[in-house]
């Protein structure tokens, strides 16, 4: 990867979000829906981009929903204590719940996870539910639903046929909307938006209000989600700009994965040692290109 180069295309030229789109306005279920549908117009070209901050931006999104459904389920588990979680789990140690529920949440912003016959192997450990309940109707819940609304009420009736389960079961279905939302768009990789944004009242809702409370939560979480991906572009920028100036053996492989990953601990590379790796760390903070995530002594996170 030549990561002096300029960045793709995709990335050069955002899409703009009208003005009118931020200033919000009633959610009535009409308003909702025309809404989110303008608001996902413009996160479309985002959400199809082939760019090397897509799986970064997803991540991030995923980090901010797994928080919301901590908070909503009573965990209150922060978002640095999630990314601990998992970023400080060795490959093939048990993350615990906390760390579960984020590669849940991870896992949604991949292309596997619009393949409803995966879902009941793996959504119900990461959200710690029991799987024989969930069997069937995660096994036959996008064929119940396929083409018979408009994408925002497929996905708000999908969720609701998981509320129906009982509370528990909340985060879980905040997840399958934005997968059937996705499914419905055509994107080839769902973008985590709803459970940020929807409020804990939404959940007592029915019908059209339950409908116009979760478009009204997708148009909000689709502003975000722009407005994030801008200023990770801006900061992936940043570091490629840092490039020429580095001169550790990694250097290249360690920015190749920061564009793609949300945090990466300094630890020893392929060609270079722990010391080299916090060494290359430091300066990159020094230059402004990446950010120490944790504000600990040691045990530190690294990303953009």
């Amino acid at each position: 990867m030549d990561l002096a180069a300029s960045p793709p295309d995709d990335a050069c030229s955002l899409p703009v979000l009208p003005r009118w789109i931020r200033g919000g306005g009633a959610e009535t279920s009409d308003y909702a829906v025309f809404s989110v549908g303008a608001a996902l117009a413009v996160l479309d070209a985002v959400a199809r981009a082939d760019d090397p901050a897509g799986s970064l931006w997803r991540q991030r999104l995923a980090l901010q929903a797994a928080t919301a459904v901590s908070t909503l389920e009573g965990r209150r588990e922060s978002a640095a204590q999630l990314r601990d979680a998992l970023a400080l789990t060795r490959p093939g140690d048990d993350p615990g719940p906390a760390g579960r529920m984020l590669a849940g949440w991870r896992f949604l912003g991949e292309a596997r996870a619009l393949r409803a016959a995966d879902w009941p192997a793996c959504l119900p450990a990461a959200f710690d539910l029991p799987a024989a309940p969930l069997r069937d109707l995660l096994g036959d819940l996008g064929a119940r639903f396929v083409g018979r609304s408009l994408p925002p009420r497929f996905a708000a009736e999908a969720a609701a046929a998981v509320l129906a389960l009982g509370p528990a079961h909340r985060g879980l279905a905040l997840w399958l909307a934005d997968a059937a939302l996705a499914r419905a768009l055509g994107w080839t990789r769902p973008v985590p938006l709803l459970a940020a944004h929807l409020p804990r009242a939404a959940f007592r809702l029915q019908g059209a209000a339950w409908l116009a409370a979760c478009a009204g939560a997708w148009g909000r979480g689709a502003v975000a989600a722009l407005d994030l991906h801008a200023d990770l572009t801006r900061r992936a920028d940043r570091l490629r700009g840092a490039a020429p100036k580095l001169r550790s053996k990694d250097a290249d492989a360690t920015l190749a994965r920061l564009l793609t990953e949300d945090a990466l601990p300094a630890q020893a590379g392929a060609r270079a040692s722990d010391r080299a790796a916090r060494r290359l760390f430091e300066r990159l903070v020094a230059l402004g290109a990446v950010r120490e995530l944790t504000g600990r002594a040691s045990f530190r996170l690294y990303g953009l």
